[in-house]
């Protein structure tokens, strides 16, 4: 069955002379240009009400398009919620090519109309695998998102969206019971997480509950109810609501919270607390899973878009590790460093109080962090024009995650903003460890995490005119992790890296990315331990001990995801390559960045796809 519908997602990834079913045209007195362009727009149309049907199915995506649709709702969270949605996107994709020629498309149509039942495809390749996913876990998981999701995302201007405020709050109690039922069927069928899963799930749920209105003795609030209040001062202070009507908002808030949100969490709370004690302390990957291996082999696929095999994954990573250590071999020459890799690599980690490698520990130490990484990336932004026709218009900013979710060496990461720039992208950097988060290796995630990385990226795609709005907010991880991966090396060709230990942290986090091959294919195909994958991570990179042991923990119960940052920075260096050797000296950058970042998220072949298309368009044009 999984091999029969990754033959059906690579067929529609094939080059636009495929083609999916047909239909008849009834337009036989038009000419042939009118009869495309015709077909090509009523086909952008229908994508356009579909993606609202879509749209309508998730109140949480229209708020964080910057939408009030459903404001006062989170999304159903239920399996029985995702079954009904693949049943949606199946009957779109009968509809969609029965009542459609693609033939008569023009070829950015083609794309659209590929994309649109590539999806479909996916989600029912991974569909017979929904039970071995992982619910909830220490990494985002949902029981930490769903907050944050209220709190940064939950805009109040009005009465009406504080209401909207306490509705979601008693939703946040409906949305965890109905993740706890799938927490709970995946157990029945013997899939459960590690152990350091159901710790910090355990952990981030108390933390929620921690503070008023759940511990009356408190001097603290919650997070969510001094959120609440923030916004319920906003109000006040603008006048909007008086102070009567505002103490009678806050009792609801405090209601919803103590009614639904926290015997919702005590329970998920109690369940692993007492299913952890049935736990083994050794983590195992996915291979230990009923159907772990195909799982493992499905998740590459999604995680990829390529049909590379989890041997290709780890030996294309041993290949690149090796690489990268000859980089850094030279760099620790340039520096006139005498001894060993290995120990350059404990030099740079062993005094945490070497200014020249790290922040003091410190609340400054942090705002130091904050600040220098805007200061990187204010001056990538002036930069941005020598190497990009296309820039975003977006804002960015740089913020430290929120207490209740921060864990020290927690990978930074990057929350798009709206598409009409209402609110910014916003760089979350956790900070609570300054030890864990050296100077040399900041200025390399500040361009991935944002410019050219993903907020450029992102940004560029919501802002996009001429191409349906589903493609707008598509997202395929190895396109979106591998340009960002891809936009690291880019910065040292723009003149950034001024430092040479900063060079020396650039390969660091390329090194991080290659070794993900390598780690996450040993974990889950390779049945490798924890100390093993952390023993191969320790052997080559000075990252610290703390983000090591986080980030093996995260590709435990990320099965596949840590592989498509390199997968995907390949792809798009071969394709550079491969444009530069067909136009010699006629070859541009702008344009070359301009054709991989114009049409939104795509998967790998779709890409490679577009960069052909353009190279024959550029040799004709000469």
């Amino acid at each position: 069955m999984r091999l029969l519908n990754l033959a059906v997602v690579l067929l529609l990834l094939t080059a636009c002379s495929q083609e999916p079913p047909q239909v008849s045209s009834e337009q036989t007195t038009e000419t042939t240009t009118s009869v495309q362009l015709s077909e090509s727009e009523r086909l952008n149309q229908w994508f356009e009400v579909k993606y609202e049907e879509q749209l309508q199915l998730s109140p949480m995506s229209l708020t964080q398009l910057g939408r009030k649709d459903k404001y006062d709702q989170l999304n159903d969270m239920s399996e029985q919620g995702d079954l009904e949605q693949l049943a949606w996107r199946e009957a779109t994709v009968k509809e969609l090519t029965s009542n459609f020629n693609y033939d008569l498309l023009d070829e950015d149509t083609k794309v659209s109309y590929n994309l649109w039942n590539y999806q479909y495809e996916v989600a029912k390749t991974m569909q017979p695998y929904k039970r071995r996913n992982y619910i909830l876990t220490q990494m985002m998981g949902a029981q930490g998102q769903l907050p944050n999701f209220i709190i940064n995302y939950h805009n109040v201007e009005e009465e009406s969206d504080l209401q909207a405020y306490v509705a979601r709050l008693k939703a946040l109690g409906v949305a965890i019971n109905q993740l706890m039922e799938r927490v709970s069927l995946n157990a029945d069928e013997g899939v459960r997480p590690p152990y350091f899963a159901y710790e910090g799930v355990i952990t981030e749920s108390k933390n929620l509950l921690s503070g008023q209105p759940f511990d009356k003795d408190s001097k603290q609030d919650s997070a969510l109810y001094a959120d609440f209040k923030t916004e319920l001062q906003g109000l006040l202070d603008s006048g909007k609501i008086e102070q009567a009507r505002a103490d009678e908002l806050l009792a609801d808030a405090s209601v919803a919270l103590t009614t639904s949100m926290q015997p919702a969490y005590e329970k998920l709370i109690s369940w692993f607390e007492s299913d952890l004690l049935t736990l083994s302390k050794e983590a195992k990957g996915v291979w230990s899973l009923p159907d772990g291996a195909a799982y493992y082999d499905a998740m590459l696929f999604y995680r990829t878009t390529t049909n590379l095999s989890a041997d290709q994954i780890h030996n294309i990573g041993l290949q690149e590790v090796a690489r990268i250590l000859a980089e850094m071999e030279k760099l620790k020459t340039q520096v006139e460093f005498s001894g060993t890799l290995q120990e350059f690599f404990a030099y740079i980690k062993s005094d945490v109080k070497d200014e020249r490698f790290y922040y003091p520990n410190t609340d400054e130490g942090r705002q130091g962090y904050l600040d220098d990484s805007s200061a990187y990336l204010t001056a990538m932004h002036e930069k941005l024009p020598e190497y990009f026709g296309i820039l975003p218009k977006a804002d960015l900013v740089v913020k430290r995650v929120e207490a209740f979710r921060e864990q020290a060496g927690a990978p930074q990461h990057y929350s798009s903003g709206t598409p009409d720039g209402s609110r910014p992208g916003v760089y979350y950097a956790h900070l609570s460890d300054m030890s864990m988060m050296p100077k040399n290796e900041m200025e390399s995630i500040a361009y991935h995490e944002g410019s050219p990385g993903h907020h450029m990226q992102i940004s560029i795609a919501q802002e996009l005119t001429g191409v349906p709005t589903f493609r707008k907010q598509a997202f395929f991880n190895s396109y979106v992790e591998g340009w960002a991966l891809y936009t690291e090396t880019l910065a040292k060709e723009m003149g950034f890296y001024q430092n040479p230990y900063t060079d020396f942290g650039r390969l660091v986090s390329e090194m991080w990315r290659a070794i993900r091959l390598v780690v996450d294919t040993g974990i889950h195909s390779k049945q490798w331990t924890e100390q093993q994958a952390i023993d191969y991570f320790k052997q080559n990179s000075p990252i610290s001990d703390g983000a090591i042991r986080a980030e093996v923990r995260r590709y435990f119960v990320w099965p596949g995801q840590a592989t498509a940052y390199k997968i995907g920075m390949l792809k798009i260096i071969e394709l550079r390559e491969k444009a530069k050797q067909a136009l010699g000296d006629e070859f541009d950058i702008r344009q070359f960045h301009d054709v991989i970042l114009g049409s939104g998220a795509v998967p790998l072949q779709v890409l490679e796809n577009m960069v052909d298309s353009w190279i024959t368009s550029q040799q004709q044009a000469g």
